[in-house]
């Protein structure tokens, strides 16, 4: 497998904190252009520590929340675990501690995963053919979401594109159920295709944990069966790297902030 390798856009940040703030104005600039131009917002949102504070900052500062176009928006996911909505582990759990259940949205304008059906064949399936109604797809043709949110692991993974694993060569369907021998647990996940057709994508990298797999990632041999974020690539939108001084000190192409 190879792929041309890009230039991608890296911004070192302080920390966490100004990371989220950064990707919220993002997000507020990303949903009011997408809202004036097709009348909706269909973001999907990430796990993590940096993502949950982007979200609690969204319901939370007047401003942002003020902004946001909460009537038009559709939240869907990138991944979820194998477990309940109500589960800690829960990415939709997350989520909705932090921003959903303290925002405007309604119901039917979040789609989640369903990690607690006992096959997470049929979540995924289910997941696929839930995006498919709302874009109105064709068989084969991929969702163009607005923006996707992303955080990386320490060993290069994104949502649950986990290092030699199936997912990875799936390039037809929107979302798959994967086995991830690392955490011994099945995930469903969005397809790094599915991904990669976005108008935005927005990564999140904190931490010295990470450091080390960040900088294989943008600045080395292109090797997407180990390095999984090595996948994304949007045909036709944009990536942003966010990073924190920590996760971005190997680094030698970035623009410090």
């Amino acid at each position: 497998m190879t792929a041309e390798k890009l230039s991608p856009d890296v911004r070192i940040l302080a920390d966490g904190a100004a990371i989220a703030k950064r990707a919220a104005q993002l997000l507020v600039e990303i949903a009011t252009k997408a809202v004036s131009q097709k009348g909706s917002f269909d973001l999907v949102l990430s796990g993590g520590s940096t993502p949950k504070t982007l979200y609690s900052l969204l319901v939370s500062d007047l401003a942002l929340h003020s902004q946001l176009p909460w009537d038009k928006m559709h939240i869907f996911f990138g991944d979820e675990r194998h477990v309940g909505p109500d589960d800690s582990q829960s990415n939709f759990h997350m989520a909705s501690e932090a921003m959903i259940s303290k925002s405007p949205l309604k119901p039917e304008q979040v789609f989640r995963m369903k990690g607690e059906y006992e096959e997470s064949e049929q979540a995924a399936e289910e997941y696929g053919q839930a995006i498919r109604e709302h874009f109105k797809l064709s068989d084969g043709q991929f969702p163009r979401f607005d923006l996707v949110l992303l955080g990386m692991g320490p060993e290069g993974h994104v949502a649950s594109l986990f290092p030699g694993t199936k997912a990875l060569r799936e390039n037809r369907r929107i979302a798959v159920h994967n086995w991830v021998g690392k955490v011994l647990m099945d995930r469903i996940t969005l397809t790094a295709p599915a991904i990669n057709n976005a108008a935005n994508v927005i990564c999140m990298v904190t931490g010295a944990e990470k450091a080390q797999a960040l900088a294989a990632v943008l600045e080395h041999v292109y090797e997407p069966e180990q390095l999984p974020a090595q996948l994304i690539q949007p045909t036709n939108g944009s990536l942003l790297w966010l990073v924190d001084t920590a996760a971005g000190s190997l680094l030698t192409h970035a623009i410090r902030e």
